[in-house]
């Protein structure tokens, strides 16, 4: 069974659809710019969205329908993803941050990259140098 589509739910239906319109992937996550040395930049963004909507159907009164509805939307410039070599980094254009907490956050990345450089120096295969010193027959 087919729902009638009153007029309201139309007014909803279009709103939602124009909303989508706006945010995408694309919002969050933007389109890749490569500069001539080979460096890609991707803009990262956060999105933040409202919206409410409500009404009703005057069907049994008369027809029509009396309803509103409103929309917020807030996109933040976060920062860039750089890509340089295959490796990629996070260039923040935030403001510092304030708390402690945030500093932390803020270290994580660059604990792990420092700890990843770390074990893979130890995990490699010592070059043999003993092999060099030793004299020849």
């Amino acid at each position: 069974m087919e729902q009638m589509q009153t007029p309201m739910a139309e007014f909803l239906k279009n709103s939602i659809a124009k909303i989508k319109e706006m945010v995408d992937a694309n919002t969050v996550v933007g389109d890749p710019v490569t500069t001539p040395d080979g460096v890609t930049l991707v803009p990262v963004s956060r999105v933040s969205l409202g919206f409410a909507g409500g009404g009703g159907d005057l069907v049994k009164q008369r027809d029509g329908c009396v309803g509103g509805s409103g929309a917020g939307i807030r996109i933040e410039p976060v920062g860039f993803l750089v890509v340089r070599d295959g490796v990629v980094r996070m260039l923040n254009i935030q403001p510092p941050a304030v708390t402690t907490l945030d500093r932390v956050i803020d270290l994580v990345p660059q604990l792990l990259d420092r700890a990843e450089a770390f074990i893979d120096k130890k995990s490699a295969p010592a070059a043999p140098a003993a092999a060099e010193d030793a004299p020849q027959a």
